[in-house]
């Protein structure tokens, strides 16, 4: 993998961690568009690693506790890696995008930022969330963008492990009990009306895709329902007949749910805007 910057290159061994750091260090500036595309891909995983790290000591098993803080650090370590990128292009660094930006500058799909409920409505979000994450960065490893490509690779192999812990529980609860299959049943259907939301194209994203950079989400559709449908008859779940939501873009004006996640979030930042450190 490397990070290139103009005519130079940092080359990092694929065998070791990528970190935010590294992108900095390497010198690789993101362009604007390039950027801002970052920053939706990596506000998703902010705002989902936010949601799941709730789950510590509430989760149905001990173990699970592990597994969903395990799955949110994963997810905080791909927001890190996409808002250090994008920061470069203005000069901000993740921190800066991440505790001082308002809810109307975040670009995060309204999925992700959708209240736990309880563990079936969780579960049916991951799901949703982690086959979408699946095709994205496996698609997007062949981005023409060499960052983009290189955090792609390292997050594909963890959301690998997301996929099948999502897939194990919705067969675990849908095809357990009745109380289970209904409160999993439930769970789908509180999440669908924001799946479509995933898969909308815009102009961004249509002129990065056409230079090899970003990957249409539309082009996903397919391949996200061919994998999905399978796991839910599987789990004796049907897919939800309901409209979308109201909106769908990421304009950064139509989640009700954002403004409390960051009240929380950037709390300690903002009462201390000079930096602290421990």
């Amino acid at each position: 993998m490397s990070f290139t910057a103009g005519d130079s290159a940092t080359k990092i061994s694929a065998g070791n961690a990528i970190t935010p750091e590294d992108i900095i260090a390497a010198g690789a500036k993101a362009p604007e568009d390039v950027a801002t595309y970052a920053m939706y891909l990596g506000d998703d995983a902010l705002m989902l690693a936010q949601r799941l790290g709730h789950w510590i000591s509430r989760a149905p098993e001990m173990e699970e506790d592990v597994a969903l803080a395990n799955i949110a650090q994963d997810q905080l370590g791909h927001a890190r890696f996409l808002l250090s990128y994008a920061g470069s292009a203005w000069d901000q660094t993740e921190d800066d995008l991440a505790y001082f930006r308002t809810e109307e500058q975040f670009r995060s799909c309204r999925l992700v930022e959708q209240e736990n409920g309880d563990f079936g409505q969780t579960i049916a979000r991951q799901l949703i969330f982690s086959l979408y994450q699946y095709e994205l960065f496996t698609r997007l490893m062949d981005s023409a963008d060499e960052t983009l490509a290189s955090v792609a690779a390292k997050a594909v192999k963890e959301v690998t492990y997301h996929v099948d812990h999502a897939a194990q529980w919705t067969l675990r609860l849908g095809d357990g009990t009745d109380e289970s299959h209904r409160r999993m049943q439930e769970g789908l259907y509180y999440m669908w009306p924001y799946v479509d939301e995933l898969f909308n194209d815009d102009d961004l994203l249509r002129d990065l895709s056409e230079r090899g950079i970003a990957v249409l989400p539309s082009t996903l559709r397919e391949s996200f329902d061919a994998r999905i449908e399978p796991i839910l008859e599987q789990a004796t779940l049907t897919v939800p007949d309901v409209p979308g939501a109201w909106g769908g873009d990421r304009s950064g004006n139509f989640s009700e749910h954002r403004g409390h996640i960051l009240a929380e979030m950037q709390v300690l930042a903002r009462q201390f805007p000079q930096g602290v450190t421990w």
